[in-house]
């Protein structure tokens, strides 16, 4: 009798060179096959006539297939199958389809599911490319045909080839569950199930994969059925105690108890250079308030751009360092670096105490590398800021006490500050700093083990930027626009996203494209629509074309020749991207600040952090091929002073749905959170950080964009749980969950410390 553990080589109807298929799917036991859920439902109970089909809809059909032919067109191989239900025909069509040929034969009896539209004649329905599958005939077992027809049928997605099909995982889930009836382990506390109406673990197998009749449709493809909800639940527990088993980990560590006595607030109080915000008060309380405890602060300061997140660091800074302790902020990329720095040797000009600031990045020469180690060693330095070089091995700090890390170097990155501290010595504090909003339900699974600072209100004299978009060809008038704001002596942006030409290596090609706006027919793509009037902003001048890249798309450099040749003639303009070294960035950077440079051609290497108050004009060329995150960090690169401030997303000539999606989306708002909910909402939680790269764990059943309800409720049950003893769990049910936990949920996310 097979058990949730058994290797799946071992499961009835696998064996070893399936298993090795079934293994490039993250599929290596019975328990994971039994967790590789349907993707959606077939109702084979009562299948649709084609006599009830409405045009548009989605719908499945069950049919006889009358005739088959591959068809040669001028776009290339058509198949085009014609199937039917007593006198009523329809044609299901699949474009480069050569590999159908020869599939079916008629009398055969087929499941289809797609998107019904009318044919030529009215009285006739077709399907596009719709998903099939051959059901089975009468020499086929029974097993078999009880599991294809007459009931709620289960779709998989495919585990490779034509050989693991649905019918394939029909069969072989079936038959594992028929094997292991009765014997199915328990993960979770009875009495937890009970109060929230959840099924046990084998009914909820069981039901999911093979749902009893009566199961609403709607509710099985919303993975709302009470199966689907306790394994959903089950997997966010699971993830929720993890995090907070860490958290209350950590919280047993020796820390550093830091005082905030007089002398820190009147420190404080000497830099701040205006009446901080309601919010920064909060967060900086919350951060003092961590800080004076003995165990390491774990805490994340979340704020829009623009919304002050850097002071209130510096300020926390500050304590670390009127405690005689040294402070660093790592920031990910040098120029961002550099411009901390610069911030911080300009606010600390007002401070009594002047802490002794050093900056340390990849690019500075070994000599001076050498020194300001030196000077961090001995603890003649303060206050360090720098890029990853802060934490190469030749790095020793003296007392490091606090850690801002600001942006996207979060994983990894604490781990290895904890092995910095001195022994006998306490281990830093750590400040996780990011100007991208995050959804709640994506902040409680990505940094649900550290406790959360949220700057929600911008500081006073920011004002609201006024956001267009405008067709590419009325170029002319955004580029009379620019100048006029340059001779009023203010300064603009003009950001593209490719460096130059079409080539592979260029390292700001991270935007967010859409799958069908990388290369789609012009049939298929949607025109640009025009929104609105900017005559209030633009009025008409000499016409700008060309420097375009063999991509379609405008390239930064070609722009920058043509830009300081025609339009924008006689006006100062700089080029910065990501193939300049770093001294080059930081000139350039340098000179932008100063006004030297009047317009900044770039690509998406401004993105973060970039902070100019002269700036007030904020141009993107391509608009519609960049991620809604990305659109916002750039918007963030201006309005940061009293000037009125402008963003201008310039469109190329075709638009996607979800393109168009983004840029309204734009000019409806500025609330970075309600854009950053829409960001997650379209692109799922995966593609909104990049799952690998941000540590987000690959959920087996759960979505937390679908099951940001569940979600909530996890974290809640999960730090009960964890709180409490015996109350809902006996002694064996904790350890049964601490066992499904270590074994697990370690192995598959490395959440819980062994141990």
């Amino acid at each position: 009798m097979p058990a949730l553990d058994t290797p799946a080589m071992y499961v009835r109807g696998v064996g070893p060179r399936i298993a090795q298929m079934l293994a490039a799917k993250a599929i290596q036991t019975a328990e994971d096959l039994l967790y590789h859920l349907p993707f959606r439902y077939e109702d084979r109970q009562n299948p649709r006539s084609i006599d009830d089909l409405q045009n548009g809809e989605t719908a499945s059909v069950i049919a006889e297939v009358r005739g088959a032919a591959l068809l040669r067109t001028r776009s290339g191989p058509m198949f085009e199958l014609t199937v039917g239900q007593g006198r009523r025909a329809m044609k299901c069509i699949w474009f480069h389809a050569a590999y159908l040929d020869g599939k079916f034969h008629a009398g055969q009896t087929v499941a289809l599911y797609g998107r019904i539209e009318r044919s030529r004649s009215a009285a006739h329905f077709k399907m596009i490319q719709p998903q099939f599958e051959v059901l089975p005939d009468a020499s086929d077992d029974a097993e078999t045909l009880m599991l294809e027809v007459g009931r709620i049928t289960p779709v998989y997605e495919s585990l490779g080839g034509n050989r693991l099909t649905s019918r394939w995982q029909r069969r072989v889930i079936f038959q594992l569950l028929e094997s292991m009836r009765g014997n199915v382990a328990e993960c979770m506390p009875q009495a937890l199930l009970t109060r929230l109406y959840l099924p046990d673990r084998e009914t909820a197998l069981r039901e999911v994969h093979f749902p009893p009749e009566g199961t609403p449709p709607t509710q099985l493809q919303d993975a709302t059925t009470p199966a689907h909800r306790r394994l959903i639940f089950e997997e966010l527990f699971f993830l929720e105690l993890g995090l907070e088993l860490k958290r209350r980990k950590m919280k047993e560590r020796t820390g550093i108890a830091f005082t905030t006595g007089d002398n820190v607030r009147e420190a404080i109080r000497e830099v701040l250079p205006f009446h901080p915000t309601a919010a920064q008060k909060r967060a900086l309380g919350e951060i003092a308030a961590d800080m004076r405890e003995a165990s390491p602060m774990r805490r994340l300061l979340q704020g829009d751009v623009g919304s002050g997140k850097t002071i209130v660091a510096l300020q926390a800074m500050l304590i670390a360092i009127e405690n005689g302790y040294q402070a660093a902020l790592m920031a990910p990329t040098e120029i961002l670096a550099t411009q901390h720095y610069l911030a911080a040797r300009k606010l600390f000009e007002r401070s009594s105490r002047k802490p002794n600031i050093v900056l340390l990045t990849g690019s500075l020469d070994e000599d001076r590398k050498r020194a300001n180690r030196g000077l961090i060693n001995r603890g003649e330095a303060q206050l360090i800021i720098g890029t990853h070089a802060l934490i190469e091995e030749k790095v020793e700090f003296d007392r490091l006490g606090l850690v801002v890390v600001d942006e996207q170097h979060r994983f990894g990155v604490l781990q290895r500050f904890k092995l910095m501290k001195k022994p006998g010595q306490g281990e830093p504090d750590v400040l996780v700093m990011t100007a991208t909003p995050i959804p709640r339900t994506l902040a409680l699974s990505l940094y649900g083990d550290l406790d959360l600072s949220v700057l929600d209100e911008l500081p006073p004299g920011r004002t609201a930027i006024q956001t267009r978009r405008v067709p590419d060809e009325r170029s002319a008038e955004v580029w009379n626009f620019v100048r006029k704001q340059v001779e009023q002596g203010r300064q603009a942006y003009i950001v593209y996203p490719v460096i130059e030409g079409a080539k592979d290596d260029q390292p700001e090609l991270d935007f967010s494209r859409d799958p069908e706006e990388a290369a789609v027919p012009d049939a298929t793509a949607k025109p640009r629509k025009r929104k609105g009037k900017t005559a209030d902003l633009f009025v008409p001048a000499a016409s700008t074309e060309g420097a375009t890249a063999k991509s379609g798309l405008k390239s930064a450099v070609k722009m920058y020749d043509e830009l300081r040749k025609g339009p924008l003639v006689g006006v100062k303009i700089g080029l910065l991207h990501g193939r300049l070294d770093a001294d080059e960035k930081d000139v350039i950077m340098r000179r932008f600040h100063r006004g030297e440079i009047q317009v900044l051609v770039a690509t998406t290497v401004i993105e973060v952090g970039v902070d100019v108050p002269n700036a007030t004009v904020m141009v993107i060329e391509h608009a519609e091929r960049f991620g809604l995150a990305q659109l916002h960090q750039l918007r963030g690169r201006v309005g940061r002073g009293a000037a009125k401030s402008y963003c201008i997303l310039m469109t190329g000539p075709r638009i996607s749905p979800p393109g168009e999606e983004r840029l309204e989306a734009m000019v409806r708002t500025q609330d970075g959170f309600e854009l950053a909910e829409l960001d997650l909402a379209m692109r799922g939680p995966g593609e909104f950080f990049g799952t690998r790269q941000a540590g987000l764990p690959e959920f087996r059943v759960a979505n937390i964009v679908r099951d940001r309800q569940l979600l909530e409720l996890a974290k809640q049950e999960a730090a009960r749980f964890a709180a409490t003893t015996g109350a809902e769990a006996t002694d064996a049910e904790r350890a049964l969950v601490r066992t499904q936990l270590k074994e697990t949920w370690q192995r598959r996310y490395g959440l819980v410390e062994a141990g």
